[in-house]
Formats: C-alpha cells, sequence, structure tokens
C-alpha cells in the first residue's frame, strides 16, 4: 500500500490509479523484449526454446535426452580409461556416439578394451602412456595434436592409484582407536615413498594433462558451437570424508588435493573458455577397490555396502554423471562436484563443499 500525504479518504484511491497507470506501457513497442544476444555459454537448445515460445508454438524436441545428453559430436581423452571407473566412462561415451581416446601404462589392458568394447556407434582408440610422468605427457600430447589437429572437446583425469597397503583396515586390522600409541604404530607403517607415488599420479597427473591439454581443448571448443570444452576429474568421497578411511591416508589425502586443484584449475581456466568439473565417486567395482579385474578388464563387488543405497556404484551409474556432464545438458557446469555415491556421505561423518 502507498500513502500519500495530503490524500484523502475520497481521492485516495484515484491517485494511486494515476500513479499506477503512468507506469504502465502506452504502445506494444514498448514491451517488446530486448534481442537476444548469442555466447558460447548459452546452448543452441536454450536459443531454440525461446524462439519457439517466441512464435506462440511450445516445443518440447530440444528437451529430449537424446539431445541433452548427445556426445556425438565429441572427440574426447580418458586417463585410465581401459578398467574399473576409467572403463565405464569410456563404454558411457563410445554407446553414445563419442570419440574416445583412452590411455593406460599397460598395453595389453588397452588391447583388451579395444577388442571387447569397441562396439560404436562411437569409436575407441587405445594410446599407452604414463600421465604421471611430465615427459610422457607432453610426448602424448604431440599425439593427440597430429590425430585431432582441431581439438578435443573434453580430458577426461581418470587415472590413480592407492598404495596404503600397510595400513588399510582391510588387510592390516583396524588398531584400537582409543590407544594413542596402538594408533601411532599402526600409521607409522606407511613409507614416504608410497606417498610420494600416490601424489605423483593422483594429483601431479591432473595437473600435468590440464595444463598441457588446455590449448588443445580451447581449440576444440571452437569447433563446437554452443558448446565449451572441459576437463572432468574423477576423484572420490574419500577426499571427503573426515574419519581415517579405512586406513588410507595417503589416498584420501591425495583425492581431497585433486579436488581442490580441479577448483583451482576452474577459475585459472575461466579466461579460456574451458570448464572443470569434478566426479567424486563412492564405491565402485574396480581393481582399486577389488584387487584386479577377470577377462573382460570389469571388477566385481558382490557383497551389499553400508551406504543408503545398500549397494556399490554400477556402470549406468557413472555412465549417467559422465553423460549429464558431457552432452549439451551439462555446459552450464563450470567447478562443480557430483557425487554418485549411494548416499555414503550421509552415513558418514563427511565434509562436503
Amino acid at each position: 500500500m502507498i500513502y500519500i500525504k495530503g490524500a484523502t479518504k475520497d481521492n485516495s484511491t484515484a491517485i494511486m490509479l494515476r500513479l499506477f497507470s503512468r507506469t504502465l506501457p502506452t504502445t506494444a513497442k514498448s514491451i517488446s523484449p530486448a534481442p537476444l544476444r548469442r555466447n558460447q555459454f548459452i546452448s543452441r537448445t536454450s536459443f531454440q526454446i525461446v524462439r519457439n515460445m517466441g512464435n506462440g508454438k511450445a516445443s518440447n524436441e530440444e528437451l529430449k535426452g537424446s539431445k541433452l545428453f548427445d556426445v556425438s559430436h565429441v572427440t574426447a581423452l580418458v586417463t585410465g580409461g581401459g578398467t574399473g571407473i576409467g572403463l565405464m566412462i569410456t563404454q558411457a561415451l563410445v554407446a553414445n556416439g563419442a570419440k574416445v581416446y583412452i590411455t593406460s601404462r599397460r598395453d595389453e589392458v588397452l588391447q583388451k578394451t579395444e577388442e571387447l568394447y569397441n562396439t560404436g556407434p562411437g569409436q575407441i582408440i587405445p594410446l599407452q602412456a604414463d600421465v604421471s610422468e611430465k615427459d610422457d605427457v607432453k610426448r602424448l600430447y604431440s599425439e593427440m595434436c597430429q590425430k585431432e589437429p582441431q581439438g578435443i572437446q573434453i580430458l577426461i583425469n581418470n587415472a590413480g592409484i592407492a598404495r596404503d597397503e600397510n595400513t588399510k583396515f582391510s588387510t592390516n586390522g583396524q588398531p584400537n582407536m582409543e590407544d594413542p600409541q596402538a594408533i601411532s604404530d599402526h600409521f607409522l607403517k606407511s613409507e614416504p615413498q608410497q606417498w610420494a607415488d600416490t601424489m605423483k599420479t593422483n594429483v601431479g597427473s591432473i595437473y600435468w594433462m590440464s595444463m598441457t591439454f588446455l590449448p588443445l581443448l580451447a581449440k576444440g571448443g571452437k569447433v563446437t558451437p554452443g558448446y565449451s570444452s572441459q576437463v572432468i576429474n574423477v576423484s572420490s568421497i574419500s577426499g571427503y570424508m573426515k574419519g581415517s578411511s579405512n586406513g588410507q591416508f595417503a589416498y584420501a589425502s591425495s583425492k581431497a588435493a585433486a579436488t581442490h586443484l580441479s577448483r583451482m584449475l576452474a577459475t585459472t581456466f575461466t579466461g579460456t573458455k574451458v570448464r572443470v568439473n569434478t566426479i567424486a565417486p563412492g564405491v565402485f567395482p574396480s581393481e582399486m577397490t577389488t584387487g584386479g579385474s577377470d577377462q573382460d578388464n570389469k571388477s566385481r563387488i558382490e557383497s551389499e555396502m553400508s551406504n543408503p543405497a545398500g549397494r556399490p556404484g554400477a556402470d549406468t551409474d557413472m555412465a549417467a554423471t559422465v553423460l549429464m556432464l558431457a552432452g549439451p545438458g551439462g555446459v552450464f557446469y563450470n567447478e562443480q562436484v557430483m557425487y554418485p555415491d549411494g548416499g555414503s556421505t550421509l552415513s558418514q561423518p563427511a565434509a562436503r563443499a
């Protein structure tokens, strides 16, 4: 309600109506929307929706999953793409039309993955490399520049290791967590080289790969209008758990570092139009969680889990996560962390930010 000094009960309504009428447009032209200015962060999908509604004929065509999660325009590079979570990501992208280069230190893993899973409509191309070594990353970059002179759209830094063999509870038991000496003795079994190796692969490889491939990613974004290239780093909920991570201090610390590194990269790359997002999975079948893989490069977890979902992650869970980020429907995401964990961070002390 607006009160006007000097107004009486009889004329206040008339005064208010006159004031209100002054704010109304007098011609149709005055309410015409300003023209939209297009930029590469707003997808063609968004413009199509606006255009259809402006014609008075709304359409849901651009909202279909086949449009939002289409990756047939994508050329991707997945490190550690031959087993575990990396293989799940590779399968998801290839099954939806992407061209996917995968790396591994083990040539036999690469060849088996290509043999078994290169079934289209996309394509798997194996490249042997050790992405924890700066010089090998530079060699890989030179090779990729020759193979993809127009650039790539996605780099997925998935390669990782766990080197807490001396302290993890599943193989060494858990110390008395009320006995200071028992805790100290148990965790000091960890060796400096185990920490160094873990950080080198789980953190260093993300840094070397992201910085080295940035120009190729930026170039790839220019050939896909309405779509911006991105780095997707695979971290872990272990980087958020505030407990002892089942005795794996080096691994959990490296994943916390990887997540923060992702945020730093996202901020640093803002001016290049290359986005950086993170996937922090819970427990999924992998060589890391099961100790190995079978003849089809797959790992199995048969037991139930203590998370609210009551099970480990499945191929479909990881596929849905990566397709959401990789497709046109995910171009509005930058510096975000996705948690496909079955609710694990709800059942254990965790810090999520």
